[in-house]
């Protein structure tokens, strides 16, 4: 569903600058400011248009704290979707306050009972709309009409002014990073969001692993500048490298200085991958015995919405009056990269019920040392959340995948049953190992035997990537083609705390 988050971004823009530029603005960052006019003073807003949540979250996990209040839009008509949901999520996580643009308002289907039906559902999700005496601002927009535009500018004041934004214009500058890439003739070049002092063409900067002289200053509008000052959004050129989203800049006394913190971030950052310490169940569990957690996090997903309702509860009534259990997110559906980011940031595990990672989740999840834990019965995701609230986990069996495989195509043989003609996707195929058959990223059948594995009309041991075999699944024959076979081990693991 598009709720016209671009559209509203594009009709501030040009309602809010002088109708001289509005034909010939260049967007050069995804970040502009707006000139708002609160009585006699003109602030400035800054937008920073997010391509989604992930990017949001993966700033955050690398700490930074660019944003100051999100701007959820949210379609009137459509009401509130699934990655409306999965926003709110990420923005309390980051504990940001969030202003609802209710938009696409002026759309005859945007009738009274639809709007107060979406109101009761940001409710449920915790934002209780102020009209309802709540305390989340809720501003009808049209983006078509420009209607309710002024009054979210209006709101966006009033919560800086609450939230006493200040910036100091004095001293060198300080910022983070909204993106950077390569562009042909500059280099690497970032846009960057000033936070505080004064950034001048010629200062040498750190960005990260990135360090340099700024060679020149471009402000949103593609003018060229000298220096810029919060809460300026800005791309500048000079750096030796492409920093990351969300690494923080800051202006040094000379080049060298700037080379040594650079390398020395480089260091930094080799030696914590590492070191990279696994998240799971027993390091939280160390944690809360150090009084350094106090709430194990867990994002949910599950197959069903009734499984996702009960888990959620289950879970969060395991809590204790020393440690809380949150469920940060919960949802329908495989496991995502989404998920994973969000995992990251909130240091949280992962919970799957019935489901599974996709491969890129799961390869970004063992990257970044974040543990996903899959269950097919409910009792054991309590029982293991209470272990660990208790802290009396016992040795764990982890399950190692060793492959996949996809089907291609089923064969009926008589006194066998199905035999699965399949093309390995990843990893290898191994005979005797466990096997489990997942539609559409939902579990249908789980731990049984791959009890014959051919390579042609040969027995193998194993199948690697990139080859086709026929495999025969222990006591099982509702296959199908396009299944996905997931083969792997179970390894017990001593269980250190």
């Amino acid at each position: 569903v598009d709720h016209g988050k671009t559209s509203l971004l594009d009709k501030i823009r040009n309602a809010n600058v002088a109708a001289g530029e509005a034909g010939g603005i260049t967007q050069a960052t995804s970040a502009f400011r707006v000139p708002v006019k609160i009585g006699s003073d003109e602030k400035q807003v800054v937008f920073l248009d997010t391509p989604g949540h992930q990017a949001f979250t993966a700033m955050r996990a690398r700490g930074a704290t660019m944003t100051d209040i999100v701007v959820l839009v949210v379609s009137a008509p459509e009401g509130v979707m699934p990655q409306t949901i999965e926003s709110i999520n990420h923005a309390k996580a980051a504990e940001v306050p969030i202003v609802v643009a209710l938009n696409k308002i002026d759309r005859p289907d945007a009738t009274e009972a639809i709007i107060q039906r979406t109101l009761s559902v940001l409710a449920e999700h915790g934002l209780n709309p102020v009209e309802w005496g709540g305390d989340t601002e809720v501003v009808r927009t049209s983006a078509t009409t420009g209607e309710g535009i002024p009054a979210l500018l209006e709101v966006l004041d009033l919560q800086s002014q609450i939230m006493e934004l200040k910036a100091d214009f004095g001293g060198a500058a300080v910022g983070s990073v909204i993106e950077a890439r390569t562009q042909e003739g500059r280099g690497a070049v970032a846009n960057v969001l000033i936070q505080q002092g004064e950034l001048k063409v010629g200062d040498f900067v750190v960005m990260g692993r990135a360090f340099g002289r700024i060679r020149d200053i471009t402000d949103d509008r593609g003018n060229r500048l000298k220096s810029g000052t919060p809460p300026m959004p800005v791309q500048i050129s000079g750096i030796d490298e492409v920093p990351d989203a969300g690494d923080k800049f800051y202006v040094v006394d000379t080049l060298k200085k700037a080379q040594e913190a650079a390398e020395q971030r480089r260091h930094r950052e080799r030696e914590a991958q590492l070191a990279q310490p696994k998240l799971t169940l027993d390091s939280m569990f160390s944690k809360i015995a150090e009084g350094e957690v106090k709430e194990i996090r867990v994002v949910l997903k599950a197959d069903v919405q009734g499984s996702v309702d009960v888990l959620r509860h289950e879970i969060e009534a395991v809590s204790t009056p020393e440690v809380r259990l949150r469920v940060l997110h919960s949802a329908v559906g495989g496991i995502t990269e989404s998920d994973v980011g969000l995992a990251e940031a909130s240091q949280a595990i992962i919970v799957g019920f019935n489901v599974i990672a996709s491969g890129r989740a799961r390869s970004i999840a063992e990257t970044k040392g974040i543990e996903i834990r899959n269950y097919q019965v409910i009792y054991d995701i309590t029982d293991d959340m209470r272990k660990a609230a208790e802290g009396m986990l016992a040795p764990e069996i982890r399950e190692e995948v060793l492959g996949h495989a996809e089907v291609r195509e089923v064969f009926k043989i008589t006194k066998v049953g199905a035999v699965a003609g399949c093309y390995v996707t990843d990893g290898n195929v191994v005979r005797d190992a466990l096997i489990r058959v997942t539609r559409q990223d939902i579990i249908v059948e789980d731990n049984r035997r791959l009890a014959q594995l051919k390579r042609f009309k040969d027995d193998a041991k194993e199948v690697r990537a990139g080859m086709e075999c026929g495999m025969k699944i222990d006591g099982y024959d509702d296959i199908k083609t396009g299944d996905i076979l997931e083969c792997f081990k179970k390894v017990e693991v001593k269980r250190t705390l």
